[in-house]
């Protein structure tokens, strides 16, 4: 054998280990891309009905957002609406009531001076 049939020999040798190797890559490969795509389809299986019920719970708690901010905004309005009205009743009451509160303390005051004038003159027997 001629070192040249020796190198011949090894190259061939190597070519062979390369493509065993090679093979057992490709097949290593195929079978992870097949778990892989058992998986995809488990997942797409299970995940679509899961985000179904997602939207639809995101549909219905947006019913309910827009709900509430109908409620609160009612309640502003109310709530502008019995400020506005309260404001009002102070307005239109506060001068009777001061009017009527001044009105019953001088005559409070009106009546006091009056039983002290007939009062002291009785004890003093002057019949004024």
């Amino acid at each position: 054998m001629s070192a040249s049939d020796l190198a011949a020999t090894i190259v061939a040798a190597s070519s062979v280990v390369a493509v065993v190797l090679l093979a057992v890559g490709v097949v290593a490969l195929v079978r992870t891309l097949r778990a892989l795509r058992e998986v995809a389809t488990v997942l797409r299986q299970d995940a679509a009905p899961v985000l179904h019920d997602l939207r639809d719970t995101v549909e219905a708690a947006n019913y309910e957002i827009m709900r509430l901010d109908n409620l609160v905004s009612t309640a502003e309005s109310v709530t502008g609406t019995v400020d506005s009205a309260s404001r009002l009743a102070y307005i239109a009451m506060a001068n009777p009531v001061i009017k009527g509160v001044a009105f019953a303390s001088g005559t409070a005051k009106a009546a006091r001076r009056l039983r002290r004038r007939t009062g002291g003159a009785t004890r003093n027997g002057d019949g004024r």
